[in-house]
């Protein structure tokens, strides 16, 4: 009984340590490239994507909700902007081939986001 109470412990304190060791940098995308990023009321999620410089990349935005401002999604550094219909995938191809941070956001600037383009 009191080595099941330990190891629940043990495992409770692991979780939380890895939870409290957030790591910002997102793993790198690999397979077909395709991620899917949600937009709704707390902006994008994923609000950072890694791909491998070189291999294929692109995010689809689905919108989930009225309330919010990101109801299209800019690539300043691209000069891509594409509205954002509810409940509609939209797609974006993201170049790969040099390694860079490139931002994306809201129509308003009020929500942030990034891809990074890695070499691995």
């Amino acid at each position: 009984m009191r080595l099941a109470m330990s190891l629940s412990f043990l495992a409770l304190f692991g979780v939380a340590l890895v939870a409290g060791c957030k790591n910002d940098n997102a793993p790198i995308v690999g397979g077909n490239g395709v991620v899917p990023v949600t937009v709704d009321d707390k902006g994008f999620s994923p609000s950072s994507v890694k791909f491998r410089k070189g291999g294929p990349a692109t995010l689809v935005f689905t919108r989930t909700t009225d309330d919010t401002c990101a109801k299209e999604v800019v690539f300043p550094g691209l000069n891509i902007k594409k509205e954002l219909p509810k409940g509609k995938p939209v797609s974006i191809e993201i170049p790969t081939d040099k390694e860079q941070t490139l931002a994306f956001q809201c129509g308003m600037g009020m929500y942030k986001s990034s891809v990074v383009i890695a070499a691995n």
